[in-house]
């Protein structure tokens, strides 16, 4: 596999290797030795799939305390995904990374715990998976408005379609800085 480090620090895209001929195609599409020594030393608690229709965005959502990293990926359909760094004294604090991700390239998203992260459905219909390394709590998650103009966020479409919790997402300047995670360098 490839690993490609992003301008924000520890998000990274990875590329497996695909293995395929006339009957189809083979990847791994984790292993805990190959992840390790790309910097990814997660012990991973909790696998999660979403299946959206065009235009659906989910997200931005990140926790604290309890921050959770996702190794992110598309099964079936194309994505634009994004994360933004949420972690007070990083060098890259509010500023976010997108993508395409899709299932012709299988290309992956390390998106590490302190990053708010959601993710926008281009095509007809996406099945997204979540490798993530802490459980889902509720009581330590937040929303960051998807369109906060001082982040400016360049999405591929200008309504998208949001739940009622992500209409409702704080503007990043009105977290309180005991609210975000700290980064670790």
């Amino acid at each position: 596999m490839d690993v490609i480090d992003t301008e924000l620090p520890g998000l990274k895209i990875i590329q497996p290797k695909v293995f395929g001929d006339a009957r189809g195609f083979f990847l791994e599409t984790y292993s805990a030795k190959r992840y390790a020594e790309a910097g990814i030393d997660r012990e991973f608690v909790q696998d999660n799939l979403s299946f959206s229709t065009r235009g659906i965005l989910r997200g931005l959502h990140f926790q604290n305390p309890s921050a959770q990293g996702k190794l992110v990926s598309v099964l079936m359909g194309e994505v634009f995904d994004v994360a933004v760094d949420m972690r007070v004294g990083s060098p890259s604090f509010g500023k976010w990374f997108g993508m395409f991700l899709n299932a012709e390239t299988k290309q992956q998203l390390w998106v590490p715990g302190g990053f708010a992260h959601g993710f926008l459905v281009t095509s007809e219909t996406a099945l997204f998976s979540y490798k993530c390394d802490a459980y889902y709590n509720p009581h330590s998650e937040y929303s960051l408005l998807w369109n906060d103009p001082d982040i400016g966020i360049v999405w591929p479409i200008d309504t998208p379609t949001l739940s009622a919790k992500d209409k409702t997402g704080q503007r990043l300047r009105d977290f309180s800085k005991t609210s975000l995670p700290i980064f670790n360098s």
